[in-house]
């Protein structure tokens, strides 16, 4: 069965591999380009309240950001679904409800 995640996926790489991308598609510039479409989404609340961000702009780079994510995992082979499981897992055993509910703090820090 196919995931929502892998749909999106394999319309990405069909797009991508329409325009012949793949060949500048490494993991470098694919973490490259997923750090600075992070920058273009933060920059949505720059010198702003919180409420004050446009939401069409923010939808534009939050898609950009989820779309070099799932392209780096693809060319990574490794499965989205999978690997934020296995990080929610971890982080359960990190910040126990007991300890990190309601606080802002790091785990060594609880």
């Amino acid at each position: 069965m196919k995931t929502d995640i892998s749909l999106l996926t394999e319309k990405l790489v069909a797009f991508r591999d329409g325009r012949d991308w793949g060949q500048f598609h490494n993991p470098k510039d694919l973490a490259a380009a997923l750090s600075i479409e992070a920058s273009e989404l933060l920059e949505c609340w720059l010198w702003k309240k919180p409420e004050d961000a446009e939401m069409t702009k923010v939808r534009e780079e939050l898609a950009d950001v989820f779309a070099y994510a799932f392209l780096l995992a693809e060319r990574c082979n490794l499965d989205v679904t999978e690997i934020v499981l296995e990080k929610i897992a971890k982080n359960e055993l990190k910040y126990p409800v007991a300890k990190a509910k309601g606080s802002a703090r790091k785990y060594n820090e609880l």
